[in-house]
């Protein structure tokens, strides 16, 4: 499990492995991820963008970017805290990610960026 504090926004991921949707034959390996935002701040937030950097451990990297996440531009209040889970596809058996969300004051409409740390995919096999 990773976590950072940005502007009084933690960030925590974790990780899973999804046999079942992987295809190790044909370099295929899906993990899914599960990202926590709390929002430590007295004011409310809104989270409108996110830019993932993705790397295989064969030196690809790609970078995906958008708006929201999961569909959603979710608003989390003081306190409250906003989960969700999404997925990566690798074409290796190891891999990592990080990126930023760009999020906004509620109250001030002022946007600045939330760190996500980096986290590793890793099937579990490797680990052994």
């Amino acid at each position: 499990m990773a976590s950072k504090v940005t502007e009084g926004v933690t960030v925590t991921v974790e990780t899973f492995y999804q046999p079942d949707y992987s295809n190790p034959v044909n370099g295929e390996f899906m993990f899914a991820y599960r990202i926590t935002l709390q929002n430590n701040n007295p004011f409310p937030v809104r989270l409108l963008r996110r830019h993932w950097h993705i790397f295989d451990s064969n030196g690809t990297q790609r970078e995906v970017e958008g708006e929201g996440v999961v569909g959603v531009q979710p608003q989390i209040n003081p306190g409250d805290q906003y989960q969700y889970v999404s997925g990566c596809n690798l074409r290796t058996e190891m891999g990592k990610m990080y990126g930023i969300y760009v999020m906004e004051n509620v109250a001030s409409h002022k946007q600045f960026e939330v760190k996500i740390p980096v986290f590793d995919m890793i099937v579990p096999f490797k680990m052994n």
